[in-house]
């Protein structure tokens, strides 16, 4: 199968993990969680977001994995770096991570990130990222997703 070169990239990222996973590109968008999960067949819950924020005034930029339906509390994620954030604007988010929100793996990124995992995504046995472009996806399990990343596992919600 063709990748795009986005996908590509993501799939060269996940061939260096160690771990044995395909990425597949749909005709369907996958660039919300609904769509995501409707494209899929699965529940919204499966389909792991990543979404970028900024810390201020350091301006680096930090990984959040969550639950499809969950809203991040960007209290806590302050907290937790000791820093007030922001959200990062597509400009940003693309310097950073080389990817296009709506497609940002959370993995193969142009930079190291400081990364948090939504503790809800643990309770599936199967889950759901994006690929590197917004049809893009690969399906994984939640210790896969903690290899991967090395993330720290938090409740985003909070």
């Amino acid at each position: 199968m063709n990748l795009s070169n986005s996908a590509l990239k993501v799939q060269q990222a996940l061939n260096a993990s160690g771990i044995s996973l395909e990425v597949i590109e749909l005709p369907d968008s996958t660039r919300t969680s609904l769509e995501a999960a409707q494209a899929l067949g699965c529940q919204v819950g499966q389909i792991a977001k990543s979404i970028i924020f900024q810390a201020l005034p350091s301006h680096r930029p930090v990984l959040v994995i969550a639950s499809g339906p969950n809203r991040v509390n960007e209290k806590v994620i302050a907290e937790l770096i000791r820093e007030a954030i922001g959200k990062a604007d597509a400009d940003f988010v693309r310097q950073r991570t080389g990817f296009v929100i709506g497609g940002v793996p959370p993995l193969g990124h142009t930079e190291r990130l400081e990364t948090f995992i939504d503790q809800d995504l643990l309770q599936y046995p199967e889950i759901w990222a994006a690929a590197g472009t917004p049809h893009a996806v690969f399906h994984l399990t939640p210790n896969d997703l903690l290899r991967i990343t090395c993330g720290l596992v938090i409740q985003v919600t909070g």
